[in-house]
């Protein structure tokens, strides 16, 4: 899993973590019993105080979506998908819903915010799937003749 931190976020280095892990295991990209980076190796990639992630692994530990093994790590605990599921859901429906209330505030009809978020969805799968696409092609091989091609099974 890749880290990401961006220091102009309002929300806190540490909560960015823990989010982050949060949704993975809710996508099922990290599943019971992955073992997480270590808080020196973490800190050093994302470029942040040890201590702001060991705060962010203490946080998903006591929330049960982490727990650790000692002397081996942090390891993403059993029954953490219910877990991170429901702070999911929790946490995207607020964002979504300040989001909607600004819209309305804004003078936006219903109607008009559902198909902004309609339209969103539809830009961000078509995103989704541009950047599948291109790395099928990407992973084709280059420059070959028909023959290469045929035994392959490319068509021209």
């Amino acid at each position: 899993m890749q880290f990401v931190v961006d220091p102009r976020s309002p929300v806190s280095p540490g909560d960015q973590l823990a989010d982050q892990v949060r949704f993975a295991v809710a996508a099922g990209r990290l599943v019971v019993g992955e073992r997480l980076p270590s808080v020196r190796d973490l800190a050093r990639l994302v470029r942040l105080n040890p201590n702001t992630v060991s705060r962010a692994w203490r946080e998903l530990e006591l929330t049960s979506v982490l727990e650790s093994r000692r002397g081996s790590g942090m390891y993403v605990a059993v029954g953490a998908e219910s877990v991170a599921h429901t702070f999911r859901t929790q946490a995207l429906a607020e964002r979504l819903g300040r989001a909607v209330g600004d819209a309305l505030v804004a003078g936006l009809a219903p109607d008009e915010v559902q198909k902004l978020v309609h339209d969103a969805c539809d830009a961000w799968h078509a995103a989704e799937h541009s950047a599948a696409e291109s790395q099928t092609h990407a992973a084709q091989p280059a420059g070959m003749d028909s023959r290469e091609k045929n035994r392959h099974g490319i068509e021209d």
